[in-house]
């Protein structure tokens, strides 16, 4: 949360030509509400297994072709999602420091339900998989979304 992740996404979509989809649009329109209602009325476990869901389901669907999805910070903590990366994408983690993600977030913690307090224990957590997810790893601090993308373009595509 904070990386850049959708940001820079559809710029490298848009560079490539190809289409972005952000995993939490994708639940959001299935489920029908938004995140924070989502967490608020069915809690983070359903929200985990809505987007086990749409994950498996993208990457099914777009196996055959060239696409940017964007997924959220927590993505790698649902079962099976660090191997399903590992095995069918090319997946990028935008590694940012946590004076990086909250400078980023300041002003845009809305619609966020796990944007408050504990945000470098939740990073701390999930670096290992992050790590273990990635067939590339960006340092993204100091760059901007447009310096993350051509990163991407050059090195990685």
């Amino acid at each position: 949360m904070g990386s850049g992740k959708t940001t820079v996404g559809r710029i490298v979509a848009d560079a490539l030509g190809c289409l972005f989809m952000d995993l939490d649009e994708i639940i959001v329109k299935k489920a029908g509400k938004s995140i924070p209602e989502i967490f608020a009325t069915d809690g983070e476990s359903e929200f985990r297994r809505l987007e086990k869901q749409a994950l498996e389901a993208t990457v099914k669907k777009y196996a055959e072709s060239t696409a940017v999805l964007a997924l959220g910070g927590g993505t790698v903590t649902v079962p099976g999602a660090v191997e399903l990366l590992q095995e069918k994408t090319l997946c990028i983690y935008l590694q940012a420091s946590l004076e990086t993600l909250l400078h980023n977030l300041e002003g845009h913690r809305e619609g966020r339900p796990l944007a408050g307090e504990g945000l470098g224990e939740r990073l701390a957590a999930r670096e290992p998989l992050y790590q273990k997810a990635a067939h590339v790893v960006l340092d993204t601090d100091g760059l901007t979304p447009q310096e993350m993308a051509d990163e991407i373009i050059i090195d990685c595509l």
